[in-house]
């Protein structure tokens, strides 16, 4: 098979040799069908594996890759662990329409993923440098699969649009341009007057003071995406067991299978009494991954963090005309457009600290509705359908991609804000890993994003372990 050269990345650094030879692993599960599933599914087809793909839905992309913003965002790639942010989260508990949320309800969970969180603050920008790397890479991967399995996701290619009405704000927003401009992407100041020029739809009366422009980002409908990818790849081998959750996951140790070496087995028990045995597993079960990765002997500290979005359906030609095509992001409220096609705007923000719940609160969905009547007085928001879903987040704001502790366990998630973003990426590199290991005799490798400038741009890159 034949991968783009920017994708390929060659393993030095971090090997878990085996002593015994390469590995037989050749029939892997995938725990997941979200958008890191199914695109981890394709890389490992397209790298000879015999892949099942495992989720608790009848359909593929029904839990947090179902309405998520839209944006294919390497301008969102800021992560979050900054004195700033948490200074702002700090002000934004006291209101009740703020876009953050905490449930002060006393957890381990949650307050020692806080802490781990902030100590993270000195890796602020290294982290963000990574990610916007990764991002650019993965927005090419993504664009490539769709035209290979010739299916629509209501793309628009207008680039993305952040808009500013608070100059501490904006300040802040041309020091991180300059990271972005570091990391390779290019990213644009633009005036108030620029603004409406870009999207004649904030020509509205606000106040903006300006803002930043991406060309090179897009949008589109994520579910759609994923359905059309999983369809595709289904069709080329790779089978889907939907609709039974599984119970427990558990590792078997070695087996002597000759010349080649030794073979291990991971044993998948469902609800329904099935049980099914491979070679191999790569978890990317989102907010689920951290209580397989405990049954596994790995430690993925993912906290569940709860987005809202409403999909404003564009009944009449006036809340067509009104609503933007561009993508934006309003950097004050914290939320996102996207235009998907026609007759669907969605409206997406807000980070909720609540645990595994999954209800959809009015009290959260109104402030979307009112930023697209404050903004956008024109469209008609009777039609609206309200969503929330759990990021899987990691409390270094990077996604958890790799080898783990035991031999054919791999994980790819906790992508967190930027599941779509990154996930072509991410497959590509749990996909190097898990042929790393069946071919060169080593357990894998666990990446920690210490991703070296050229590691896009078609040369080999040393990537550290994580400790």
């Amino acid at each position: 098979h034949s991968r783009p050269a920017f994708v390929s990345i060659m393993l030095k650094a971090g090997r878990r040799l085996s002593a015994h030879g390469p590995s037989e692993m050749r029939k892997i599960a995938v725990i997941g069908a979200g958008i890191t599933g199914v695109t981890t599914a394709r890389a490992l087809m397209e790298r000879g594996f015999d892949v099942t793909v495992f989720d608790r839905h009848r359909y593929a992309a029904m839990e947090t890759s179902f309405a998520n913003g839209g944006q294919l965002s390497a301008s969102n790639a800021e992560v979050w662990n900054s004195w700033g942010t948490i200074l702002k989260g700090m002000k934004w508990m006291t209101q009740r329409d703020a876009p953050l949320l905490v449930n002060p309800t006393p957890s381990w969970h949650k307050y020692s993923w806080m802490l781990e969180f902030l100590s993270q603050i000195p890796n602020y920008k290294s982290n963000t440098l990574d990610t916007v790397r990764l991002a650019i890479a993965a927005r090419e991967l993504l664009l490539k699969h769709s035209k290979t399995y010739d299916f629509d996701f209501n793309p628009e290619f207008r680039g993305i649009l952040h808009f500013y009405s608070d100059e501490k704000e904006y300040k802040h927003a041309e020091f991180v341009n300059t990271l972005y401009t570091e990391a390779g992407l290019e990213r644009n100041a633009i005036s108030p007057q620029q603004l409406a020029e870009i999207e004649p739809a904030l020509a509205n009366g606000n106040d903006y003071i300006g803002g930043f422009f991406t060309p090179s980002d897009f949008t589109g409908d994520i579910h759609r995406y994923t359905v059309g990818l999983a369809d595709g790849i289904a069709k080329e081998g790779v089978e889907f067991k939907m609709g039974t959750a599984i119970e427990r996951v558990e590792h078997h140790g070695r087996e002597l299978v000759g010349p080649r070496g030794y073979k291990y087995g991971v044993d998948i028990m469902m609800t329904n009494n099935e049980q099914h045995t491979f070679d191999g597993v790569v978890v990317c079960a989102g907010v689920h991954s951290r209580s397989i990765a405990s049954q596994l002997g790995d430690r993925v500290n993912i906290y569940p963090v709860k987005g809202y979005s409403i999909t404003v359906n564009l009944r009449d030609e006036a809340s067509q005309a009104a609503a933007p095509w561009v993508s934006l992001l309003d950097d004050k409220a914290k939320i996102v457009t996207s235009r998907l096609g026609v007759d669907r705007f969605r409206i997406a923000g807000t980070a909720e600290f609540n645990g595994y719940n999954r209800d959809i609160r009015q009290d959260r969905i109104d402030p979307l509705i009112k930023w697209c009547n404050t903004h956008f007085p024109e469209i008609n928001t009777k039609d609206v359908v309200p969503w929330a879903g759990l990021r899987p987040m990691m409390p270094t704001m990077l996604p958890r991609v790799g080898a783990g502790k035991m031999p054919g366990v791999f994980y790819n998630t906790g992508h967190g804000h930027l599941g779509w973003t990154l996930s072509a990426a991410t497959a590509e590199m749990v996909g190097d890993a898990c042929a790393a290991t069946r071919e060169e005799g080593h357990r894998g490798q666990v990446f920690t994003f210490a991703v070296n400038a050229d590691i896009w741009s078609g040369h080999n890159a040393n990537i550290g372990p994580l400790v």
